[in-house]
């Protein structure tokens, strides 16, 4: 699972300071569909690992488990998916949540940016998440398969401390997770809450913004209605 994330560029916008990622479910599929289909053609041979078309995308999203599996997201202010992650677990995962210490088990992260939002530290920030929500599901291990010349997702994962193995095109970054704790699953639990509520407060927004644009397109037909030679 490769991941379409930024480019190097000498000329990077403003970092945000805090990034609310929300975590998906199947009714979030048509977006999710949305902004894959958004990613250039070389973007999605970053995130695919081939040049993966309209229908090929689909049915990837088609095919999301999300029973198995964590999809993480971020939305912008018109509630249009922006950032997403895609966390997949080893089938034994789904079938016990909660593995014992000393099992060695690898979960893949694969994510891709809108084009327009690279470079303000979103791909990093999902990643950071994904490490978060795959210790506390007791991973030890978290794994990115992505293209050699993606040198920006590459370079999160070094950052992040792991290791990467390069093989011709392609490369592998291994990093090694610190066992689930206490401490670890507030944190969590504490995203989570703040995310949920960022995403309820711009839904919130959308329906008054709807209502403004409802309450204006009313006074316009009014005012034509009214206007000179009205009887």
């Amino acid at each position: 699972m490769a991941s379409a994330l930024p480019p190097d560029d000498v000329h990077r916008p403003e970092k945000l300071a805090w990034i609310p990622i929300r975590s998906l479910g199947p009714a979030h599929r048509p977006r999710i569909l949305s902004h894959l289909l958004t990613l250039s053609e070389h973007d999605r041979y970053l995130r695919f690992g081939y040049p993966a078309t309209d229908g090929q995308i689909e049915r990837y999203v088609n095919g999301l488990d999300f029973e198995r599996d964590e999809v993480f997201g971020v939305f912008n202010r018109r509630l249009q998916l922006v950032a997403l992650a895609h966390l997949a677990y080893p089938p034994e995962a789904a079938e016990q949540p909660q593995l014992g210490s000393g099992q060695a088990h690898a979960a893949e992260f694969g994510g891709s940016v809108a084009a327009h939002l690279r470079g303000r530290g979103f791909g990093a920030r999902l990643f950071e998440h994904a490490m978060l929500h795959a210790r506390n599901r007791g991973i030890d291990t978290l794994f990115i398969h992505a293209l050699s010349e993606n040198t920006a997702m590459l370079r999160i994962a070094r950052k992040a401390g792991a290791s990467v193995q390069r093989a011709g095109s392609e490369a592998d970054a291994y990093l090694q997770l610190p066992p689930e704790t206490l401490a670890s699953h507030m944190e969590q639990l504490v995203g989570e809450g703040a995310a949920a509520l960022d995403y309820q407060f711009k839904q919130q927004a959308r329906m008054v913004d709807a209502l403004i644009d409802a309450v204006a397109e009313v006074r316009t037909n009014i005012g034509r209605s009214s206007g000179p030679g009205r009887s």
